[in-house]
């Protein structure tokens, strides 16, 4: 019986490592390293980049000069100059206009048809500089709540995990001190 407890007292505690760990690389991909590089992370809404980028993919886009955007980029940028609703769309198309700036013609990868406007750069908020599957899903779920909710659901995970870190523990040097205390001197 013996055996069996310690087998599930070990797989638990390799659990709580591991989700320990998953939580911990997810919120350094999806939160830390965009807040230490300026970059900003988004959650595709729509299918128009499907497959590359199918709905509830969390994006990283990173701001970029101008003049380093090229053709095949997936571009994020406003709609609207100004407004602050934005859509990420693959370059197709770089134009050099004639008072030094440029502008973009963009596709959705499951798009039939280019955009109907070009993109000018002021619209142009950045790159996308990489992608995680799913973890867009969360930041869609909490919707407004993320900002209180995201950092709540972590800490709680983070607690869980450590619980039965602790719990596992904590056990081991039970059995520990039993094992040793049953020994004859």
């Amino acid at each position: 019986m013996t055996d069996r407890r310690d087998i599930v007292g070990s797989l638990r505690t390799g659990l709580a490592w591991g989700l320990l760990a998953l939580v911990a690389a997810l919120a350094l991909v999806s939160v830390g390293v965009p807040a230490l590089t300026g970059a900003t992370p988004l959650a595709v809404l729509t299918g128009s980049m499907s497959p590359t980028l199918p709905t509830g993919t969390l994006v990283v886009v990173r701001p970029v000069p101008m003049e380093q955007i090229q053709l095949g980029d997936i571009v994020t940028y406003q709609i609207v100059p100004g407004d602050p609703a934005v859509v990420s769309h693959r370059v197709v198309e770089v134009h050099s206009v004639s008072d030094g700036t440029f502008e973009f013609i963009t596709q959705g990868d499951d798009n039939t048809a280019p955009d109907p406007a070009p993109v000018r750069q002021e619209q142009v908020k950045g790159v996308v500089w990489y992608s995680i599957p799913l973890l867009g899903w969360v930041s869609i779920a909490v919707g407004s709540h993320g900002a209180w909710l995201a950092p709540l659901a972590g800490v709680a995970l983070l607690a869980y995990a450590s619980v039965l870190i602790g719990s596992g523990v904590l056990a081991r040097s039970r059995r520990t001190g039993a094992a040793s205390a049953a020994l004859p001197d």
